[in-house]
């Protein structure tokens, strides 16, 4: 089969960027021809506001490109990863004019949302859900704190919805978990059209023990992710585990103030994956306090891979992910006191806990392996082509 993705890099990666890395190179394995098509926000100093703004809401140029790539190339599909701002949904459109299907990969609420969280002043906000003009969006200036580009973004998503162009464009939305599937069918997408596919980790990183007595966060150090949360719950937990934390971001300075009050605290900045993993396959748990909905976080089923249970807010798509005393234990999102008590519990049943490890195991290893979401692909890719055949 022959594969062309669209995806467009923001300036700072995440996991989107490593997610279409990591299916591009699956697909490769196991024959297939994948080229990727590109644009990367870099380009964005150089166009300026208004070019950026003309190419967000449609670009001539990614459509006469991508049309001529579907023509040279004769791919079966395109498969679309982030198109914003800079591919556009026009990327949609060249696909429809050369008859092969489309499919729209969700790792975000980019759709409803100009900041694609569902997130605004510390808390969820799903204010401009169901809105046709996402006016608050604006009015907040939810785009990187800017009107102008909450604007630009808002005139995208209202001109789009009214052409319907995510209906009628797209013939099939990958979303990572069933709250997100629920969440883009409560926004307005065709329910018929929405299949549930997670990510995958790959090459397993095997089984770790668990033998260190520390917990372990790893992410962006952010508000989102709820790392104010982490660090007032370790005020209390500091004399009974070390916590450890990996990552960086515009709370840094906050962490690292931290550790010069809280010296079972320790800030390791960021780290090579190989370093992440042993660290994951040695921690009692891995801490997940995020306050948004989250995508569908890659550290999650990393800490499943090694066997690691995790404590995560008991939101989004967390909830849906984590069995509650199987894979992992809930509490609040934002409650730094029931962190505190779920954490007690883990360490007040160790027994238990040696189960649960068992379990997150399982849990990587029956849903989120290569094969199996190779498998789950093709699956989708099979439907798509027969579905445009019938049309």
């Amino acid at each position: 089969m022959k594969i062309l993705k669209a995806h467009n890099f923001y300036l700072i990666g995440g996991g989107e960027d490593q997610s279409n890395h990591a299916e591009m190179q699956l697909l490769k394995k196991y024959g297939h021809q994948v080229n990727l098509y590109t644009e990367n926000n870099e380009n964005i100093k150089s166009l300026g506001l208004i070019k950026t703004a003309v190419k967000t809401l449609w670009s001539q140029q990614s459509y006469n490109q991508i049309r001529e790539l579907i023509r040279n190339y004769q791919y079966d599909i395109l498969n679309c990863e982030n198109t914003f701002p800079l591919i556009s949904p026009s990327a949609y459109y060249a696909a429809k004019a050369e008859e092969i299907p489309v499919i729209q990969t969700l790792r975000n609420y980019r759709l409803f949302c100009l900041n694609a969280y569902f997130f605004r002043e510390n808390r969820v906000c799903e204010d401009c859900l169901n809105k046709p003009v996402p006016l608050l969006g604006i009015i907040h200036s939810c785009y990187k704190n800017s009107k102008a580009g909450s604007t630009v973004v808002a005139m995208m998503l209202s001109t789009h919805h009214l052409l319907r162009t995510y209906q009628n464009q797209v013939d099939i939305f990958i979303t990572l978990t069933e709250f997100a599937k629920n969440k883009f069918i409560e926004g307005g997408l065709p329910k018929n059209k929405i299949i549930v596919k997670p990510n995958f980790v790959d090459p397993d990183p095997g089984l770790g023990q668990g033998e260190g007595n520390f917990a372990l966060f790893v992410g962006r150090l952010s508000e989102e992710k709820g790392i104010e949360t982490l660090l007032q719950a370790w005020q209390d937990l500091g004399y009974h585990l070390p916590l450890k934390i990996v990552g960086d971001g515009s709370l840094v300075e906050l962490v690292r103030n931290t550790t010069q009050t809280i010296p079972s605290v320790e800030y390791m900045g960021r780290q090579p994956i190989e370093v992440i993993y042993q660290l994951m396959g040695q921690a009692k748990a891995l801490v997940f306090p995020s306050l948004w909905y989250e995508g569908m976080p890659r550290v999650i089923i990393e800490a499943f891979a090694k066997g690691t249970p995790v404590i995560a807010s008991k939101l989004g798509s967390m909830e849906t992910l984590i069995e509650h005393q199987r894979t992992g234990l809930h509490f609040t999102a934002g409650n730094a006191d029931e962190l505190v008590q779920q954490v007690n519990w883990m360490l007040n049943h160790p027994r238990d806990w040696q189960k649960m490890r068992l379990e997150a195991r399982l849990e990587y290893e029956s849903y989120y392996t290569a094969d199996q979401n190779y498998h789950q692909l093709m699956e989708i890719y099979h439907y798509a082509l027969q579905s445009a055949k019938s049309k």
